[in-house]
Parts: C-alpha cells; structure tokens; sequence
C-alpha cells in the first residue's frame, strides 16, 4: 500500500512538473509571438524574423510542450518579405498558439484572445485594446476580443 502511494505521488509531480513546463514553455513563445502581432498591427516588419526565429527555438527547445507545427509555422512567418506574406503566414501561427493556450490546465494571464470577423482570423495580444495584426493601421480596431486566455 505504501509503494502505491509513493508511485502515485511521483506521477502526479511528474505530470505537474510537466505542467508547469508546457505553461512556461507556451508564455515564452508567446512573449515572442506579441511582437509580432504588434510589429503587424503597425504595419510594420521591424523585429518579426528574429521574434518568429525565437518561437521556432523555443519550440525545438520544448518539444513536446508546444505543437509541433509551431516550428514550421514561425519559420514561415520569419521567411516573410512583405507585409501581406507575414500576415498570410501569421493566420495558421495564431491559430495553432490558441489552441495550445486554450489547451492549458489554468489560464495563461496577461493575454487575450481577438477575433477579425473581416480577416476571418484570431490572434493573441497582450491587453484588451484591439490591434488588428491582419488589417494594420487601415482598420487597426476591427474585432473584438474574444475572451483572456
């Protein structure tokens, strides 16, 4: 009875260990990945290749903690060389990040969910003023903010 107890203890502090790990995993991708959301709603490719190049590594780093098309995916938003191409790429970024917040035990904090019902797409940003990264300054507040993540 008492190695049952011990083994059950240690998988639930691997599994919390591990929790933690994917949470922190996740808010480092996303520090990134709000430049880059930023970076677009101002029209703006200013810091995207390196920002899009960290949530790659980041993401090879923590395999398994993050989906794994977050690397394929960065890195097409950081081979981006116009505007309209990093935005493109953004949209399947965005949409795989969400899920993996949405996927988290606890919510993440600081974070929000936005959606452009003109793009057709969601993004993460980090307050609750919306900054459209898909349409830029043209229609910098279209959206709404879905929910905080």
């Amino acid at each position: 009875m008492k190695n049952i107890a011990i083994t059950l203890l240690a998988l639930l502090s691997m599994i919390t260990a591990s929790q933690a790990q994917d949470h922190t995993a996740l808010n480092k991708v996303l520090e990134q990945y709000v430049k880059i959301q930023a970076a677009l709603a101002a029209d703006s490719l200013e810091g995207i290749p390196e920002a899009a190049a960290a949530i790659a590594a980041a993401s090879k780093e923590n395999a398994g903690a993050l989906p794994e098309a977050t690397v394929s995916q960065a890195e097409a938003v950081a081979k981006a060389t116009d505007i309209k191409a990093a935005r493109t790429a953004f949209k399947p970024l965005s949409t795989t990040l969400i899920a993996a917040a949405n996927a988290q035990k606890s919510k993440i904090g600081r974070y929000f969910e936005a959606f452009c019902p003109m793009a057709d797409a969601a993004w993460i940003q980090a307050d609750k003023k919306v900054a459209n990264p898909y349409y830029g300054t043209s229609m910098l507040t279209c959206g709404e903010i879905r929910k905080e993540l």
